[in-house]
């Protein structure tokens, strides 16, 4: 997908949007959502490419599959958090997006755990007794 369609799109949405939030405000937060959603799955084999890549090389150097499907998660889950609040922003819920934002943080803290305490871990070994 090339950029400038994208970027197209986002012209296109913006400038309907301005027109419509005068007359229908919903009707135009409801094509912000479905414009981002669309530029979403425009990109989904971009996203799919840097995955299959990652496992690769994850598989090539003998990282454990584990961390790297954990840290994919929590790039997704980071993703999928800024687009959400990005789109209750876009309504003009600037409260209500914050929240998403820190339950998404919240949420990465969590799944980070278990590799932060390989690390500590690794680093207790090394470290001399």
């Amino acid at each position: 997908m090339d950029i400038l369609q994208i970027v197209a799109l986002g012209f296109l949405v913006t400038i309907l949007s301005l027109v419509l939030r005068e007359q229908k405000p919903a009707f135009a937060f409801l094509l912000t959502v479905f414009a981002g959603l669309a530029i979403f799955l425009m990109l989904l084999e971009q996203i799919r490419f840097v995955v299959r890549t990652l496992e690769q090389l994850a598989d090539q150097t003998g990282v454990n599959t584990a961390y790297l499907k954990t840290i994919l998660k929590i790039i997704g889950v980071a993703y999928i958090a800024e687009l959400g609040a990005q789109a209750v922003r876009d309504a003009g819920q600037e409260s209500m997006a914050a929240k998403i934002e820190l339950a998404g943080k919240m949420i990465i803290i969590v799944m980070a755990v278990p590799i932060i305490t390989v690390i500590v871990e690794t680093v207790l070994k090394l470290l001399p007794a």
